[in-house]
């Protein structure tokens, strides 16, 4: 989860006018996440059926393409006010291609029609999740602190459970897991709203970052939400 009130009062989004553009904010996240998750798809699935992942992901590449998967969110999400947007849309593509190369073991772990129902369930999942998130007058500040707890849990149990090798534990980790990255899901369409309604006018720079940011926030809700779900719900080959 990415905190978006830390970019609030920064003067960079600073614009004139108070007139919302929210819609067009959101066009901008869900064409970036769309575009995002394409790349990681298509190469994912490119480097699983053509084998490269015996070479790409063998040794310490597996490990490599995470940890600059870790630098580039960081990046993104710690200095977005002070990249260029083209700096931030290279950056977010460069993190979905490397995601793709990471996600092709689950083309090489399940069956290919699990994977693709999977997917779809996620789909319908995130698409009314988000939605209800967008557009609900509730505050979810507190969903969004309980999720973000969990989620650290979820992650030390996960470490936990890497030694002990558990099944029961696995599949309650990954029912936590659906749960905690449905929250977030809501949560962070919310802030996305937040931030769009709070900036007023915003000029074609500053939207492109916002979305650009946005984006990257509801792809990684998405991509764990299918990971969590297709962990759920198949078995591995």
């Amino acid at each position: 989860m990415i905190d978006f009130e830390s970019h609030l009062e920064r003067p960079e989004y600073a614009t004139g006018g108070r007139h919302i553009q929210i819609s067009a904010v959101f066009r901008q996240v869900y064409g970036w996440m769309t575009a995002g998750l394409a790349i990681s798809g298509a190469i994912a699935w490119y480097v699983a059926t053509s084998g490269l992942w015996k070479k790409v992901l063998a040794g310490p590449g597996m490990l490599g393409c995470l940890l600059a998967e870790v630098v580039l969110v960081m990046v993104l999400s710690g200095a977005i006010h002070k990249l260029s947007p083209l700096a931030a849309t290279i950056m977010f593509l460069g993190y979905s291609a490397l995601n793709g190369l990471t996600l092709s073991v689950v083309f090489i772990a399940y069956d290919l029609a699990l994977v693709e129902r999977v997917f779809f369930i996620t789909a319908g999942m995130f698409g009314g999740l988000a939605l209800w998130g967008s557009f609900t007058k509730d505050d979810l500040s507190s969903v969004g602190s309980i999720c973000s707890m969990a989620l650290w849990g979820l992650i030390v149990a996960g470490l936990v459970n890497i030694f002990v090798r558990s099944s029961a534990l696995d599949w309650g980790l990954s029912l936590l897991g659906v749960v905690v990255f449905s929250g977030l899901t809501m949560y962070d369409a919310k802030q996305i709203r937040v931030l769009a309604a709070k900036e007023g006018t915003m000029d074609a720079a500053t939207r492109r970052k916002v979305g650009i940011m946005g984006a990257l926030t509801l792809y990684l809700d998405f991509v764990n939400l299918f990971l969590h779900l297709l962990r759920l719900m198949g078995r591995k080959r």
